[in-house]
C-alpha cells in the first residue's frame, strides 16, 4: 500500500501494427530497462526482481498489456526509463498507445461487446474505458465496416471535452458524444428502414458510475485523511438511480457492467440488491470470469453493516438513531441470511490492491433476461388503449375505459419518471454549457462541394455523401466529417431530445490552392474511415525507402525532391497531379503483412507524407527505421554538451604563451554559438 502505482499501458491498432509495435517496445525499449535496473544497486531497488520491473498482463487478449514500476524518480535517474517515457508519451498522442491503469480495463473487457453492438457509456469522461469500447468493436480484422457505435455521456460539460480528445486520438466515426445526467438520460429514438421511429435499446451499457474513489488510495493520499463511511452513504441514491436508468435503455437479452472505483459495499453489493429486488426477475448477476483468465479477484460478498458518519454500524434499520435516518436509509441494509444466496452476490468481482499491485475496484454483470416490471405494465397499457381505439377510431374512449387504461399497475409511475426526467433534462440544458455548433449533414450528392471532391478522388458510389456533415450553416465549407450510417441516424432521429457535443471524424480541409483541381484536401484523422471507398488514381504506393525517406524529412519548407525516389516510384508520378493524395505501402514476404496508409502531398517537384510529427515517429518506429531526429534525449545532449566543453578546455590550454616577462598569458578567444535557421529569429 506503500508502493508507487505502477504505470500500464495497452497497444491499440490492427494486429499487423500492434505486433509490429510490441516488437519494437521489447527490443528497444525493455531490454535497457531490465539492465539498467540489474546495474542499479540503490536502496529502492533491493528486493525487486526483474521480473516485476515488466509484467504482461495475463488477462489482456494477445498480450497487448503492460505494467512496469515507473516513477518520476526512475525517469530522471534513467536513460532507459525516460526513453520509455517519452516513447509512451508520443505514442499515446498518435491513439497507437493507451495510458491506462489496470483496472480500468476490466469493465470493457467483461462487457464483451462485438462489432455489431450498440454500446452506451453513461459516465464516460475522462475517456479511457470509452477508447477502449471504441477500440473493440473495431477490433474485427476484415470487416470494412462496423455496425456498432458507441454514445459516450457525461453530465459535466467541461470533462465531456476530455471525451473528445480521447475521440480525436482514435480518429473513429463511430463515437457520438453527448452531456447529460446520466439518472435522467433521455430516451433515444432510431429510424426504421420504412421511416418509422421507435425507441433506441443497447446491446451493451457500461455504468461506471461517480463513486467516493476509496479504492484509489494509491494514488489518492487525501482519501487516508478523508474518508467517512458518509461519503458512500451520500452516493448510494445516484448510483442506484443511473444503474436502473441504464437497465430501462438496455435491451432485453443484453448487458450492463455496474463499476465503481470504490470497496464499499454501500455503494457496491447494496446497489445491486436493490436493483435486483425491483427488477424482480427480469436482471440477474453473471459471472463473467471467464472473459479476463488471469485476473486475480475476491467474489462478492451478502452481508454488510451500514454505518454513520460517527463510524456507528447498524444491524437493522431500526437500530439506527433518527439523527442519522436522513443518511443510513433502509434499502441500504442486505438481505435476509435465508434470502442472500438468490441473489448469487458471489458473481460479482472485488479487486484488491495487493492482489496484483493494483488500485481497488468493484465490477459486477447484469443481464436483462426479461422487460422490467414497470415496462411491461407500460406496455399492456398500450395495448389496452391501442386495442380500444381500433375497435372505433371515430369513437372516442370513454372516461371509465380511459380510467382504466390509466390505472393498469405501474403506468402512472412510469409516466410520473418520464416526465420528471424531461422537467430535468430541460433545467439542465439551460443552466449547463455553452450552445455547440450545429450538425448539418449533406442531403444528397448534389452537394455543391461533393461533385469537384468525388471526381478528384475517384470516390467511389458506395460510399454515401449523407453521411458527411459540416458545422456551420450557410458560411464556406472548411472542414468536412465522416460518420457511421449509424451515427448519423441517430443524430438525426432525435435532433433537440439529445445535447450533442461531438461526432464524426476530420475526413476533408479546405485548401484553395491554384495548383489543385480539387478545393478540398484530405485529412489524415479520416484516411482509415474512408479510404476503402476510393480508386487508385490518387494513391501512390512506395518501397520501403521512399516513405522512410518522406517520413524523415517531414519539413513543409524543404520536402524531399521527386528525383531522390526510387525509378518506379518516379515513374509512377510523371502523369500524377499535384495535389493532396494517399500513400500506401505494404510489406512483402510475411504471413501478416504490415499495411500503412498515409496522406502525403505531390507538389511540382517535391512529395511527402502530410502528417503530424508524433504520427511520422510511429510509422518510423513501425518500419524499424531511425527517428532519433524527431527525439529530444536530454541525457544525450548532456553528454554532446561536456564533450564540447571537454574539447574547448583542451583548446584553451593549448593556446597559452608567455609573454617577454615569461608570465602566463591566456589568449582568450570570442566564441559565438552557430543557430540553424529554423532558431533564428
Amino acid at each position: 500500500m506503500r508502493k508507487n502505482l505502477p504505470v500500464a499501458f495497452r497497444i491499440t491498432g490492427s494486429k499487423a501494427e500492434a505486433k509490429a509495435l510490441i516488437e519494437t517496445i521489447k527490443g528497444d525499449f525493455f531490454k535497457d530497462i531490465l539492465k539498467a535496473h540489474v546495474e542499479d544497486d540503490s536502496e529502492n531497488n533491493a528486493g525487486i526482481k526483474p521480473k516485476d520491473i515488466l509484467q504482461c498482463l495475463p488477462f489482456y487478449p494477445d498480450g497487448l498489456a503492460w505494467q512496469l514500476q515507473l516513477t518520476r524518480k526512475d525517469i530522471r535517474k534513467s536513460e532507459a526509463y525516460f526513453r520509455l517515457h517519452n516513447f509512451l508519451i508520443v505514442e499515446t498522442d498518435s491513439g497507437s498507445i493507451s495510458r491506462q491503469e489496470v483496472v480500468s480495463m476490466v469493465p470493457p473487457l467483461v462487457l464483451d461487446v462485438k462489432s455489431n453492438h450498440k454500446v452506451l457509456d453513461m459516465c464516460a469522461a475522462p475517456g479511457s474505458k470509452t477508447a477502449q469500447l471504441i477500440e473493440m468493436i473495431h477490433s474485427e480484422e476484415g470487416s470494412a465496416f462496423p455496425e456498432g457505435f458507441v454514445i459516450a455521456n457525461d453530465l459535466d460539460n467541461n470533462r465531456c471535452y476530455m471525451l473528445v480528445h480521447q475521440a480525436k486520438r482514435l480518429n473513429s466515426p463511430i463515437i457520438l458524444i453527448t452531456n447529460h445526467d446520466a439518472s435522467v438520460l433521455p430516451n433515444f429514438a432510431t429510424t426504421k428502414p420504412d421511416g418509422t421511429r421507435e425507441h433506441l435499446k443497447f446491446d451493451r451499457i457500461l455504468a461506471d458510475v461517480p463513486c467516493s474513489g476509496d479504492g484509489t488510495m494509491r494514488k489518492n493520499p487525501d482519501i487516508w485523511c478523508k474518508w467517512s463511511p458518509a461519503n458512500g452513504n451520500n452516493l448510494h441514491g445516484i448510483q442506484f438511480r443511473i444503474a436502473r436508468r441504464g437497465l430501462e435503455l438496455l435491451a432485453v437479452g443484453g448487458r450492463m457492467v455496474y463499476s465503481t472505483c470504490s470497496l464499499n459495499p454501500i455503494e457496491n453489493e447494496a446497489v445491486l440488491h436493490r436493483l435486483l429486488v425491483e427488477t424482480e426477475d427480469s436482471v440477474q448477476l453473471v459471472d463473467c470470469r471467464d472473459l479476463v483468465p488471469g485476473l486475480v479477484c475476491d467474489p462478492g460478498i451478502s452481508h454488510w453493516l451500514p454505518a454513520s458518519k460517527d463510524l456507528q454500524y447498524y444491524e437493522s434499520w431500526e437500530d439506527v438513531p433518527e439523527q442519522w435516518q436522513t443518511q443510513v436509509r433502509p434499502k441500504m441494509f442486505p438481505p435476509k441470511p435465508e434470502d442472500a444466496t438468490k441473489f448469487h452476490f458471489e458473481r460479482c468481482m472485488r479487486i484488491l490492491p495487493h492482489h496484483q499491485d493494483t488500485g481497488g475496484f468493484f465490477v459486477a454483470v447484469l443481464e436483462k433476461v426479461n422487460h422490467l416490471p414497470w415496462e411491461r405494465a407500460s406496455h399492456k397499457s398500450d395495448e389496452v388503449i391501442q386495442n380500444t381505439k381500433s375497435e372505433d377510431d371515430d369513437i372516442e374512449l370513454s372516461l371509465e375505459q380511459e380510467q382504466k387504461a390509466k390505472n393498469v399497475h405501474g403506468r402512472k409511475i412510469f409516466d410520473d419518471m418520464n416526465k420528471l426526467r424531461e422537467s430535468k433534462r430541460k433545467r439542465r440544458r439551460l443552466a449547463s454549457g455553452f450552445k455547440e455548433d450545429p450538425f448539418i449533414f449533406f442531403d444528397d450528392d448534389k452537394e455543391d462541394v461533393w461533385s469537384s471532391i468525388k471526381s478528384f478522388y475517384n470516390i467511389s458510389n458506395d460510399l454515401d455523401p449523407r453521411c458527411l456533415l459540416v458545422r456551420c450553416i450557410g458560411k464556406k465549407k472548411k472542414n468536412i466529417y465522416y460518420t457511421s450510417p449509424a451515427i448519423r441516424d441517430v443524430v438525426l432521429s432525435n435532433g433537440d431530445q439529445i445535447k450533442l457535443i461531438n461526432t464524426g471524424v476530420k475526413t476533408f480541409v479546405r485548401c484553395d490552392n491554384k495548383n489543385m483541381d480539387c478545393s478540398f484536401r484530405l485529412a489524415h484523422e479520416g484516411i482509415q474511415s474512408i479510404i476503402q471507398y476510393f480508386g487508385d488514381s490518387r494513391k501512390i504506393r512506395l518501397s520501403k525507402d521512399d516513405l522512410v525517406m518522406l517520413l524523415q524529412n517531414n519539413n513543409p519548407n524543404t520536402p524531399p525532391e521527386i528525383v531522390k525516389l526510387n525509378r518506379e516510384t518516379q515513374e509512377r508520378l510523371q502523369n500524377f497531379a499535384t495535389g493532396s493524395c494517399i500513400l500506401v505501402y505494404e510489406e512483402e514476404g510475411t504471413e501478416n503483412p504490415l499495411k500503412l496508409q498515409m496522406v502525403g502531398w505531390r507538389g511540382t517537384m517535391s512529395l511527402r507524407a502530410y502528417v503530424h510529427v508524433h504520427d511520422a515517429i510511429h510509422y518510423l518506429r513501425l518500419l524499424r527505421a531511425d527517428c532519433s531526429m524527431f527525439e529530444k534525449n536530454k541525457y544525450k545532449e548532456n553528454r554532446v554538451s561536456q564533450d564540447n566543453s571537454t574539447a574547448v578546455s583542451v583548446d584553451s590550454n593549448n593556446e597559452t604563451t608567455n609573454d617577454a616577462d615569461g608570465k602566463d598569458i591566456n589568449i582568450k578567444k570570442e566564441i559565438k554559438p552557430e543557430f540553424s535557421d529554423e532558431l533564428k529569429e
